[in-house]
């Protein structure tokens, strides 16, 4: 009878005590055509990304990806975490003479304003609602300083990435990606007051809260000026809008656009909850009311009258405008005496002495909008690679990029 062989792994310990707690994870990549991988860690030396897919000849600039850094940047007003850093990004492969080569674009922050010492208790007791315990139930060990790669500092390249994506999206397109605080604590901002149709970026930006009404900006600002001066903090929403998208964008059956959108903007740090289209709400209507009936606008484009699907049915897109919505929960570094217990396994009280964020929706508005751009993208070049390779029928479909129909009306004339 031959002998079986069972290999077994060994696992190696290092018989030296270690200083510093550091994690090497996988999932740190999304995307299958337009693929981003961000790395860094809170407090170490830098943070950034590196996309892979993009289109060659696209004119790009450390400006360009600047422009959406600094709406994310932190210290920028008391309404965000007191951390001052410049966030000042640098482009250091994939560009040539201002133009996208089609290789690898890696994009770094270095970070300037570190403060380990604020964590130096992380090394001994779990923050409540914090991604400590789980790290540590998963890897054994973390990064300690800032929460490391669960820090909301990590989004710094997902910005980056989505700065790439709305221009590659702007240009082919047309698309427009614009988010906006939508909600905070108890404050709502009715969906009315908002014109999905002529809503800009300078309204968006009017404010410290991002909320483009300034009657209800101004309730959101009390709201986080009360939860921060008691030391603690609240959740909110913010609302997020695609326009002039083009029409077959997600792959049924299981990389609907919906499917990726949720889980691309679920991923974004403090995020708890997703709904596009009439949502939730949508469960407490009857066919009658929640259907969108058809009709031939002036153009003689197939239409829908109303919007309840969110401008995506059947996972894919129908032309109209996408709309969507993201809740993030209360930021739990709070200022407030809580219980917990140490890694050692005794209970304890902690009182966090770092610097706090008491309402993280408006500075996740142009997380949001990055992650969508680059879901976007994503679906774009899967629906071109597929879909558009030989002659579009033109009864049912239409032509995806605002430059090719330029072309091809100048043909025409």
């Amino acid at each position: 009878m031959a002998a079986s062989l069972c290999i077994v792994p060994s696992l190696y310990f290092s018989s030296q005590p270690y200083k510093r707690f550091e994690i090497k994870a996988a999932g740190n990549t999304y995307g299958t055509f337009f693929r981003a991988t961000t790395f860094g860690e809170s407090h170490g030396a830098g943070i950034g990304c590196v996309v892979d897919g993009c289109p060659p000849r696209l004119p790009l600039s450390e400006a360009d990806i600047q422009l959406e850094l600094d709406r994310r940047r932190p210290g920028q007003n008391k309404g965000t975490t007191p951390r001052e850093e410049a966030d000042a990004c640098q482009i250091s492969s994939g560009i040539t003479d201002g133009l996208t080569t089609g290789s690898p674009i890696k994009v770094e922050v270095f970070n300037t304003n570190t403060r380990g010492s604020d964590y130096s208790e992380m090394s001994k007791v779990y923050r409540p609602s914090h991604a400590d315990a789980t790290y540590d139930f998963k890897y054994g060990l973390r990064s300690i300083e800032g929460g490391g790669r669960s820090s909301a500092r990590e989004t710094i390249g997902r910005v980056a990435a989505g700065a790439i994506a709305k221009k590659i999206l702007k240009q082919f397109s047309g698309t427009e990606v614009l988010a906006y605080t939508s909600r905070v604590h108890k404050v709502v901002l009715p969906e009315d007051l908002v014109d999905y149709d002529t809503l800009t970026l300078d309204q968006v930006e009017s404010n410290i809260v991002r909320c483009p009404n300034p009657e209800y900006a101004e309730k959101m600002i009390a709201a986080i000026d009360a939860v921060r001066e008691s030391g603690d903090s609240a959740g909110g929403i913010v609302t997020c809008i695609v326009r002039n998208v083009p029409r077959g964008l997600g792959s049924p059956v299981f990389d609907k656009l919906s499917a990726d959108l949720a889980k691309a903007v679920v991923s974004v740090p403090a995020s708890i909850g997703f709904e596009f289209g009439s949502g939730f709400a949508g469960s407490c209507m009857i066919g009658s009311e929640h259907n969108d009936e058809f009709y031939i606008d002036e153009n003689g484009r197939i239409r829908t009258k109303t919007n309840r699907s969110g401008g995506i049915q059947g996972g894919i897109s129908n032309g109209e405008i996408i709309s969507m919505k993201i809740a993030f929960k209360p930021t739990p570094t709070i200022n407030k005496k809580q219980k917990t217990v140490t890694r050692d396994k005794h209970e304890t009280e902690l009182i966090f002495p770092g610097r706090q964020e008491p309402c993280v929706a408006p500075r996740a508005v142009p997380v949001v909008e990055a992650m969508v751009a680059m879901v976007l993208v994503d679906q774009l070049m899967a629906q071109y690679a597929q879909c558009m390779l030989f002659p579009i029928n033109p009864t049912l479909q239409e032509p995806m990029s605002t430059l090719k129909t330029k072309l091809d009306h100048a043909v025409l004339n």
